[in-house]
């Protein structure tokens, strides 16, 4: 029993300094908040979708689920929005190799070290996660008919374009879902790549971004999104499974 308080205890450290974190360095791309302000383990994240991908514009909802022994254990993540992509399941969830517990299993096909790990964080995963949507792994899918379709559209070199034509509907979907909850998806590379300033203690936003930046600061992040961009499609370092 004394081990479990143990366990809690250190978790919510963990979890509350990580929130915080976040919330003054933001991962760009990302809104993070509580589900309920009196859990510190459920999380809810809003994921939007990244400029000159298939998922720009979009506003896709998901929830992290800690476990009591995190950081030694991984957080599950699923969507809440309706995700066609070969590595996510049908329910949601995500098949991401650094949310699979640290055991070795051969049959995997994953190294141990391409697993969780107590060094990984909330940061990490939500960076593998937008690396998982922009080059998908379709060598062992969660989504057979998605990965299916992927491929189609990658070996046409974009010709096929059933794949595209069902994120784009999916896009178009979340944009209603964003209006509802008053907030403003990111269109450009410059508004994507804008990172927040620590709100102040009484203001309770944890916005993506927002009026602390002035139109000169937003104008030079126009100026040079070229020479800053806060992503790369070719470096995604990330496995699935």
């Amino acid at each position: 029993m004394a081990q479990h308080g143990h366990h809690v205890a250190s978790s919510q450290k963990a979890l509350m300094l990580e929130m915080k974190s976040l919330q003054d360095e933001p991962v760009e791309g990302f809104k993070i908040t509580l589900v309920d302000e009196s859990d510190m383990y459920n999380w809810e994240v809003a994921i939007f979708g990244p400029p000159n991908t298939h998922y720009e514009g979009g506003y896709f909802k998901a929830r992290m689920k800690f476990p009591i022994d995190y950081p030694y254990a991984p957080p599950a993540f699923r969507f809440l929005t309706k995700m066609w992509h070969p590595n996510i399941y049908e329910n949601g969830d995500v098949c991401i190799s650094i949310l699979h517990p640290p055991v070795d299993d051969p049959q995997s096909g994953e190294l141990p070290s391409e697993r969780w790990n107590p060094t990984q964080n909330v940061r990490t995963i939500l960076l593998s996660v937008i690396s998982l949507l922009n080059e998908p792994n379709t060598f062992s899918p969660a989504n057979v008919d998605a990965s299916v379709m992927y491929r189609k559209w990658r070996d046409s070199k974009g010709k096929d374009r059933e794949y595209a034509e069902i994120i784009r509907k999916q896009v178009l979907a979340t944009k209603a879902e964003a209006e509802r909850d008053g907030v403003k998806v990111p269109t450009t590379l410059a508004e994507y790549c804008v990172r927040t300033r620590a709100p102040p203690a009484d203001d309770g936003s944890n916005l993506f971004y927002d009026d602390y930046y002035d139109d000169e600061d937003l104008d030079e992040a126009d100026d040079d999104a070229d020479q800053d961009c806060c992503y790369d499609d070719d470096d995604s370092g990330t496995e699935e499974s």
